[in-house]
């Protein structure tokens, strides 16, 4: 019998959560496929005593990844899952996968599942956090992950639905406060980057204001946010989601992580692009950011890297 779906999952160094998640997919009729980009703790350990098969590829960013992943891996059915190793399926989801889920209907090229951030071990149920919702599980010849180095979303060329209440995907934010604050600071120089190759709307989700809960979501960010002044939009968005979003009601964790994330990071991305900004007023962008970040440029406009 053709299996309905393919799981994909991605890892490096992930030994801490690909246990896991690996645990979540248990009631999953469906084959799991990993690429690794050659860990280097007890990733592949766990993988092989679990039976599950992987390839390794180097990582160029998450979207070429993803999209190496599902352009490389055997599959043997026409939808694909894509998973992080730091996520997990709720009960929900897999219920749902196991009995509602129907990889033959027609009209339906792919679905969209709200995600469950788990921070300091609770639940942020507030401060806009949601239901957020991520594509995740679509027809694979019509689906890809949009080119983008940050917040990229997958996106199909066909209709797409919200699965059903409770069908959620669990994410693990964070470890620990360390990881959470070096990932972000390394996220803040790749949002900047973005923003100002391109200041206007980027990747290839559509900004809808009465589109999807994605392309809305989409729309926010680059019609209204990206266009308002430079770190006072972090203080506005962080009373819009601590306030008026009440994020207050998600305790002493909501607190440290509607302000870390809400606005530590909102602020280090602006003070990230005044920086490079005012290297600019000397030198190219390409020589600040290589030489302020170690990054080459080239990673943001989808061309191969030269060779060092």
């Amino acid at each position: 019998m053709k299996n309905a779906l393919t799981v994909v999952i991605l890892t490096f160094n992930e030994e801490a959560n690909i246990g896991n998640c690996l645990d979540s997919l248990e009631g999953v009729k469906a084959p799991i496929f990993v690429v690794d980009s050659f860990s280097t703790d007890r990733t592949l350990t766990i993988l092989e005593e679990r039976g599950i098969r992987y390839v390794q590829h180097p990582f160029k960013n998450y979207a070429a990844q993803r999209n190496w992943a599902q352009e490389n891996v055997p599959f043997g059915s026409e939808w694909v899952l894509h998973l992080d190793a730091g996520e997990r399926l709720t009960p929900g989801m897999v219920s749902w996968i196991n009995n509602s889920f129907d990889p033959t209907v027609a009209g339906i090229d792919g679905y969209m599942f709200a995600r469950r951030a788990i921070f300091m071990g609770r639940w942020i149920k507030y401060g806009g956090y949601h239901p957020i919702y991520h594509l995740r599980l679509y027809r694979k010849h019509l689906g890809h992950c949009e080119n983008k180095v940050y917040d990229q979303h997958f996106v199909v060329e066909g209709t797409t639905q919200l699965a059903a209440n409770g069908a959620d995907l669990e994410d693990g934010v964070m470890s620990s406060l360390r990881d959470f604050t070096v990932s972000h600071a390394r996220w803040a120089v790749f949002e900047a980057v973005e923003s100002i190759l391109a200041e206007k709307e980027t990747g290839e989700v559509n900004a809808r204001l009465l589109g999807n809960p994605i392309e809305r979501k989409r729309w926010l960010k680059s019609r209204v946010f990206q266009r308002s002044p430079l770190f006072l939009r972090s203080f506005l968005y962080l009373f819009h989601r601590y306030i008026i979003k009440l994020g207050f009601l998600d305790g002493k964790e909501g607190l440290i992580f509607h302000f870390l994330q809400g606005f530590w990071f909102r602020f280090l991305v602006d003070s990230t692009i005044f920086e490079i900004k005012r290297e600019m007023l000397t030198r190219p962008l390409e020589e600040v950011v290589r030489e302020k970040y170690d990054l080459d440029v080239n990673v943001f406009l989808d061309k191969e890297t030269a060779s060092a």
